[in-house]
């Protein structure tokens, strides 16, 4: 096999005229700016030309054919890059594709559509997705229940939920309740929930949620941080029920809730107990909470990405890419998810070594797949309301920020068999 692989090579390198360029744009240390490099390798898609993206090959590396076009992009960007002739190219292929190696590579053919579900007013700082994608230079278009529900889901590949409550709590910012930008949400909320023929908010974020259900099932891709991954799924389980306190929607929690909650319909997390206090920051036990006090030094709070075969779990290793095996915690309204909670359907691909607590967790449904990534901001350890957004031209090289710029670049992956 060895010997078959060394032949190989040496056909691949004698294949390629000597003048034959490529760009490798290298994901390890050796990179100025880690997630610019994605938004570049989604620009080079967008041109119709496709990358190799290369699975443990220095850190998630990108290779690409060069040309004076994307030369340019990169000085113009700030990313790091080195072209390199045929036959480098060939020695590369063949050492990656070595069974010994725990690396692979795969082939990124066209850009995908990508969406953000987000109310309009929303600031692109109050979402961490937003700023990546805004940082990284990635189109995207921002759409909302009216979209989502009149079918426009359809028309993208990917789609994250910005910080949305599903159960139609407004965020259970209950101690905002007095305020102008509170009482003005609530309003719009309700006003729209009415216009779509709903009694209540729970009602319209549910049927958007059963829509995205849908989009997922048919073979859409879902992102969502934070609140939008827990709320999501508690949505999804009280589809029968009624779980709203009063003090959000003028009627009570029905005193059966909990019987009937349907956990079959739920994406990640499955018997889990949703709190019904109003005056409660948190919506459910899905979420471990903040870290105890003598966690909330951001010094001492990480997470552990789990190494997964690039060649048999290709989609997991896609997710994981990075140039690091530690990454920085950080809070949120879901800072992260208890393990028990966790359908064993489900990939967990991040945990917190210490208290097991997971972080970040990948899923299919029908002929789609799912990812969720617990916490506000990788760079903002603990954001308040009000606080200032997080400027990424100071976190270029964020081993949080590129978790979710791997996200992006998955629905243009070329498919591959797995393994069964």
């Amino acid at each position: 096999m060895k010997r078959l692989l060394a032949c190989l090579a040496l056909l691949l390198a004698a294949a390629v005229p000597a003048s034959a360029q490529d760009i490798l744009i290298p994901m390890d240390k050796q990179q100025n700016d880690h997630l610019k490099a994605y938004g570049v390798t989604f620009w080079v898609l967008e041109q119709g030309r496709s990358v190799d993206w290369l699975h443990n090959y220095r850190g998630g590396s990108f290779l690409t054919q060069a040309t004076g076009k994307l030369e340019n992009e990169l000085r113009v960007r700030g990313v790091s890059y080195e072209k390199i002739s045929g036959a480098k190219t060939a020695k590369i292929i063949s050492k990656i594709e070595s069974p010994s190696r725990n690396m692979s590579t795969v082939k990124l053919e066209k850009a995908p559509e990508i969406a953000v579900y987000a109310p309009s007013g929303a600031q692109p700082w109050d979402d961490a997705v937003r700023l990546a994608l805004n940082y990284a230079e990635v189109p995207h278009d921002i759409i909302y229940d009216r979209a989502v529900l009149n079918g426009k889901l359809r028309e993208y590949d990917w789609v994250h939920l910005h910080h949305e409550d599903f159960t139609g709590q407004f965020g259970k910012f209950y101690q905002y309740r007095n305020q102008p930008w509170y009482i003005k949400k609530q309003r719009k909320a309700e006003k729209a929930a009415k216009e779509f023929g709903f009694r209540k908010v729970s009602e319209l974020k549910l049927a958007v949620a059963e829509k995205i259900r849908g989009y997922v099932k048919q073979g859409g891709f879902l992102f969502s941080m934070c609140s939008g991954t827990d709320t999501y799924d508690i949505a999804l389980a009280a589809h029968n029920t009624d779980i709203v306190p009063a003090e959000y929607d003028s009627d009570p929690v029905d005193p059966n809730a909990m019987k009937k909650l349907d956990y079959s319909r739920t994406l990640a997390f499955e018997g889990f107990k949703p709190f019904f206090d109003p005056t409660r920051y948190e919506h459910s036990n899905i979420d471990t909470g903040p870290p105890p006090p003598q966690m909330r030094d951001p010094t001492v709070d990480y997470f552990t990405l789990f190494d997964f075969s690039a060649k048999w779990d290709p989609v997991p290793a896609m997710l994981t890419q990075n140039h690091v095996a530690t990454v920085k915690g950080f809070v949120g309204q879901a800072t992260a998810y208890n393990p028990k909670f966790v359908k064993e359907s489900v990939v967990v691909m991040g945990k917190a070594p210490e208290r097991g607590n997971v972080k970040y967790i990948h899923g299919t449904l029908g002929k789609g797949t799912f990812a969720f990534y617990a916490g506000h901001d990788p760079e903002d350890y603990q954001h308040f309301v009000g606080d200032p957004k997080t400027d990424l031209s100071l976190h270029p090289n964020s081993p949080g920020y590129r978790l979710i710029l791997n996200n992006i670049l998955f629905p243009a992956a070329k498919k591959k068999k797995q393994k069964t």
